[in-house]
């Protein structure tokens, strides 16, 4: 256990997540500080760290991975990256925080799982859902029994972005609609029916372009119901994740891309009135889910909890989209594989 109590971050490369959403969140945390960015420009560093108020900028990412003075790095680099500069990080005694989807498939990060057992070092998927107080009422909820067995679950997952030169729309980073979005939904049924599915099916619409899946639709079987889905990275912007149960239903508002600034909602419904007469709203305090997901990555790290989106999970999750994509490729229906 380090004998400390905030951790001591470092930032591989000058990410827009990073920059705009996770880094300010970070330095708000009560277990967190970010002391160190890098970037393969050394000028796109320096401008980050002054932007930001960073004490140290590096030019490469070996030379923030040498820094004696950081504990953990976060990894919001290209999809493709995730693996290779976790392992470089863990073997340099980081522990490290990446960001989904946590490799480029199933395999590719299961490589992950003997690298933390010999390194030693702490290592999640930045799932930010997982500690955010609507998730975690739903959840609770769910396990209360309030609206009775869970049997389906539904949700959108949608944006607009038709820029060439972005990442999510490169086939070479790892791009489309399915690992950058349709993972949040995949995870959310996952831990909602508290098991994996048994099999899935999907179809996806590729961009004539690019190659990405543009448009993407799944079901999940699971032993106790389904969950359905549709994700886009060319549709009107919009996000719902509804939990349909025998007696009631619950729908989380905006459930991923929560706002800090304003208070969350889910809606709570046990009479079934179409018309939504008796849904009750339950309401929760503006604040970032990227602080809450700092400080309980840096709770595990201290020893005082559990690294809240471990890797075995990120494999697992990542099993169910090489199914869903192979799926799409063959046209039936397809098991995903166990780990």
């Amino acid at each position: 256990m380090l004998i400390m109590h905030t951790i001591r971050w470092g930032v591989l490369s000058t990410a827009a997540i990073g920059i705009r959403k996770v880094i300010p969140a970070m330095q708000a945390g009560s277990l967190t500080r970010v002391d160190a960015i890098a970037s393969r420009s050394l000028a796109r560093a320096q401008a980050a760290a002054a932007d930001l108020g960073i004490a140290r900028a590096y030019g490469s990412y070996e030379e923030l991975l040498a820094d004696p003075e950081i504990d953990a790095i976060y990894n919001p680099l290209p999809n493709p990256l995730h693996v290779p500069w976790t392992i470089r990080a863990a073997e340099a005694g980081k522990h490290v925080l990446c960001e989904k989807p946590l490799g480029m498939n199933a395999a590719d990060a299961a490589r992950l799982l003997e690298v933390e057992q010999r390194t030693g070092v702490r290592i999640g998927e930045a799932f930010m859902v997982r500690t955010a107080p609507q998730w975690v009422r739903t959840e609770e909820l769910l396990q209360l029994g309030t609206i009775g067995r869970l049997l389906a679950i539904t949700g959108v997952f949608s944006y607009h972005n038709t820029d060439p030169e972005n990442i999510r729309n490169r086939m070479d980073t790892g791009g489309g609609a399915l690992l950058d979005i349709g993972c949040y939904m995949i995870h959310a049924a996952r831990h909602a029916f508290g098991a994996e599915p048994l099999r899935v099916v999907g179809s996806i619409d590729r961009d004539p372009q690019s190659g990405v899946d543009r448009l993407t639709s799944a079901m999940l079987e699971f032993a106790a119901g389904h969950a359905i889905f549709t994700c886009s990275t060319q549709m009107i912007p919009y996000q719902r994740i509804h939990f349909l149960g025998e007696t009631g239903r619950i729908e989380i508002e905006i459930p991923f891309n929560m706002p800090p600034d304003r208070a969350t909602r889910i809606f709570v419904d046990g009479d079934g009135d179409l018309y939504g007469s008796k849904v009750r709203v339950e309401s929760f305090p503006a604040c970032d889910q990227y602080t809450l997901q700092g400080d309980a990555f840096a709770r595990a790290i201290l020893g005082n909890g559990a690294v809240p989106v471990p890797i075995l999970d990120g494999v697992r999750n990542l099993a169910v989209i090489d199914a869903v994509f192979a799926s799409a490729r063959n046209g039936g229906w397809e098991t995903p594989l166990r780990f």
